[in-house]
């Protein structure tokens, strides 16, 4: 088990744990305090034995080596996770052992390595035990009191030394308080993302359901539409083929579209497209260059549309003969049928005839292709399906189901939304350090050492420097807004002459020292201006600090190895920290975040094919409960032999539910009235059975809401379906009800008629009245709609 409670191997996490953002951070920090742990241990440890006498070296090995060896084992445990107690006993053993070099080695050097790596340990326990703060502090805690019983030892007689131990709580509760700044900006990155997420997910499972609805009213209307309106249009023709066609309907409707994976050849699949039966067969003569492997999505398709093609043939052309071509271009394929009948003018074709638009059209955009239909009257027609690959797979996912679209731009803008917002929890972070402890440790040291500056004015002009530097970058954070440029150079460059002054006005030998309060905070006071920079400028600044620095010692004499050895602990446990920093801000900004906004997407994608194949299954089985009522019996009976196509209540039923069909079918078109729209599409239909019909509206149309529509249509449906004469349908609008009338002339027995109008479609509040009078041969219904007063719209 990692210290950060998680695994570094990808997994979603759960939706009420920590998001991509925030466990990506935990991770990188955790992997960021144990390398900077053990980097400075080593360092540091190194130049400890360096100060040490020849005698001392093998007793401070044997200090040295263990904590290394402990280090070892912890970064070990960041690939290969361990038990948590055994990390903490470990991390614990490296400050122990760091603290006995003060008794071991003594003096004034030991002191420095000592206190240098224990303030980096307390700084880096923050983040390696981030969700665990009570462990983090409890090591802060311990390596303190390490601290003050080396002190004791190391100085016998000699009370300890309470500003280191200051300083390390300051220390530990900073880098707390910057993991908490850090940590609520990821947190808020993680929301505003999964807030976005949420919108496209919704959109992208509303295109999948109007996609899946598409190509089931397809289905419906090449399979049992069709069926039911062929017996309900004739009862002297041959009816063998019916048997099995109804069987293949229900099959086709029983199955769950959207689904299908893998490829198929479409040369095989276009070698079994049905020709039809008896006078209704259409021969087909063929072309195809095999084998044509498409993914089955685009294939199945291609081969539903040629289906519904050849039907049309068969239904409209005037000849039973058709050609067949299918051909492979550049990553893609094209299938063409043609016909040299009498033709027609596409442009004629009512909007409510779902043969071409839907069928045929609609299922290649569903899937990212294209077709098109090139006909004139007497001069045939051509159809032609085409499909590439990679525009296809750009539209459209396996199986035809759409993908969400702009996935490379959403990806983008997450990626710089995580990084946008983890920059500004960093910057605000550094710049919270830079003002605690310019104001708390510099400020005292500054104080503490005014006799011994030359001149001390100096010391403190460079000090409310750099507070004026930290207030004006602050003023801009604060408010949400960048850094100018040019303000940020100024800063910079007061930064660097801040440096400079401090450098040059220190007396010989307190570089680095106890009066030096400006080395160790300098540097966050640039790292804040430049952590939206790469790392190397930040590098190129901290090395001009050093080079001041170093040119300000060598100046005022050459130091002793010894000196130089300190001055090397102190630059690593400052300068060096805050290097590490920086790399630090900079895997947050170009590592981290692309990281987060991948897993994200792809955490994003998984959600979203859940919701698609949740809802597409509760979407298929309302769809499939709304045909038990009435079109499944039907098809049952006739796959089956009960039912009749001879006899006449067959085909008037199959009539009714092949009008209640092109309804349905007519129920999502883009139109003014989508009620008259509706009726249309059923007068369509009992004008096709050779009724005679006349409609009339009156009135202002208003909107309907769609179930009060199915039940305003599907009395005038039933009636239509079962005249065989004349009928008059009157629509009157007024504006707080419709109404809808039908009168039949020579309607054929409605017994049960209005049972059947309630058993059909979904259950709905929509309250239709429904009014039946029956006179002689005639029948009068009328359904009406008022809109309930609490809705305070008008219907006109």
């Amino acid at each position: 088990m990692r210290p950060g409670g998680y695994e570094e191997n990808g997994a979603a996490e759960p939706m009420d744990g920590p998001r991509s953002s925030e466990r990506l951070l935990i991770l990188t920090l955790e992997r960021y305090g144990v390398w900077l742990r053990s980097s400075v241990v080593c360092l540091c440890g190194a130049l400890g034995v360096v100060l040490a006498d020849v005698a001392e070296i093998p007793l401070a090995m044997s200090l040295l080596v263990p904590a290394v060896l402990a280090c070892g084992v912890r970064l070990y445990a960041l690939r290969h996770p361990l038990p948590l107690a055994l990390l903490w006993t470990l991390d614990a053993a490296v400050v122990v052992l760091t603290g006995l070099f003060q008794p071991v080695l003594g003096g004034e050097s030991a002191d420095v390595m000592v206190e240098a790596i224990v303030g980096i340990c307390v700084v880096a326990f923050q983040y390696e035990w981030a969700t665990r703060p009570v462990a983090g502090f409890g090591l802060a805690a311990l390596g303190t009191v390490v601290c003050v019983l080396g002190d004791v030892l190391s100085s016998p007689g000699h009370s300890p030394d309470v500003v280191p131990l200051v300083r390390m709580f300051v220390q530990a509760g900073l880098s707390r308080a910057a993991f908490l700044m850090v940590r609520a900006r990821a947190r808020a990155a993680d929301r505003s993302a999964a807030a976005r997420a949420a919108s496209r997910r919704e959109a992208a499972v509303a295109a999948a359901r109007r996609a899946t609805e598409r190509e089931y009213l397809a289905t419906l209307h090449d399979t049992a539409s069709a069926t039911l309106l062929m017996v309900s249009q004739s009862d002297g023709r041959d009816w063998s083929w019916l048997p099995p066609r109804a069987r293949q309907d229900l099959e086709a409707l029983s199955a769950m579209p959207g689904f299908e994976t893998g490829s198929v050849d479409l040369a095989a699949l276009l070698s079994c497209v049905p020709e039809g039966e008896g006078l209704a067969r259409v021969q087909l003569k063929t072309y195809i260059e095999g084998p044509l492997v498409t993914p089955s999505g685009p294939g199945l398709a291609i081969f539903n549309g040629v289906r519904e093609a050849v039907t049309n043939v068969a239904r409209h052309a005037g000849v039973r003969e058709a050609e067949l071509r299918a051909w492979a271009e550049e990553d893609g394929v094209v299938v063409e049928l043609s016909d040299a009948g009498r033709g027609f003018d596409p442009q004629s074709v009512p909007a409510r005839r779902r043969g071409i638009s839907g069928s045929i059209i609609g299922r290649m955009h569903t899937v990212g292709g294209s077709a098109s239909v090139t006909s004139h009257p007497g001069t045939g027609t051509r159809v032609q399906w085409r499909w590439h690959g990679r525009a296809g797979e750009s539209q459209a996912g396996a199986g035809g189901t759409p993908r969400p679209p702009r996935v490379q731009a959403q990806h983008s803008a997450a990626v710089r939304l995580i990084r946008g917002q983890l920059l500004y929890g960093a910057q605000l972070a550094v710049l919270l350090i830079s003002l605690v402890w310019q104001f708390t440790i510099s400020l005292r040291r500054l104080m503490v050492h005014q006799d011994v500056y030359r001149p001390a004015w100096a010391q403190t002009a460079a000090f409310v420097c750099l507070a004026a530097v930290a207030v004006a970058g602050g003023a801009y954070l604060l408010r949400g807004r960048q850094i100018p440029p040019r303000v940020r150079g100024w800063s910079l460059g007061s930064v660097l002459a801040a440096s400079a002054v401090c450098a040059f006005t220190l007396p010989p030998g307190q570089s680095t020292g106890p009066a030096d309060w400006a080395f160790g905070v300098v540097g966050w006071h640039a790292l804040f201006l430049l952590a939206d920079l790469r790392v190397r400028v930040y590098a190129a600044f901290l090395g001009a600090h050093m080079g001041l620095n170093a040119t300000a010692v060598f100046l005022s004499g050459a130091p002793t190895v010894a000196e130089l050895a300190v001055m090397g602990i102190s630059t690593i446990s400052a300068c060096g920290f805050q290097l590490s920093v920086g790399l630090l801000v900079t895997r947050l900004l170009h590592g981290t975040a692309p990281a987060a906004g991948t897993a994200a997407a792809r955490e994003e994608e998984l959600r979203t094919r859940e919701r698609i194949h949740e809802d597409m299954q509760r979407d298929h089985k309302e769809r499939y409960r709304a045909l038990t009522a009435t079109t499944v019996p039907l098809l049952v009976g006739l796959g089956h032999g009960v039912l009749s196509p001879h006899d006449q209540e067959v085909r008037l039923r199959c009539g009714v539910e092949a009008t209640r069909m092109r309804r349905l079918f007519a129920e999502g078109d883009a139109v003014s009235d989508p009620l008259l729209n509706e009726l249309r599409a059923c007068v369509e239909v009992a004008e096709h059975q050779g009724v005679t019909v006349s409609l009339a509206v009156r009135g202002r149309p208003g909107e309907v809401p769609v179930e009060v529509r199915r039940e305003l249509v599907d009395p005038v449906a039933v009636i239509l379906g079962h005249t065989r004469s004349t009928a008059r349908v009157t629509v009157v609008w007024t504006p707080r009800a419709v109404r809808v009338s039908v009168i039949s002339e020579g309607c054929a027995d409605v017994h049960g008629t209005g049972e059947a109008s309630r058993a059909h479609g979904r259950a709905t509040d929509a309250k239709v009245t429904v009014v039946r009078t029956t006179r002689g041969g005639s029948v009068w219904v009328e359904a009406g709609w008022r809109r309930p007063a609490a809705s305070g719209v008008d219907l006109a």
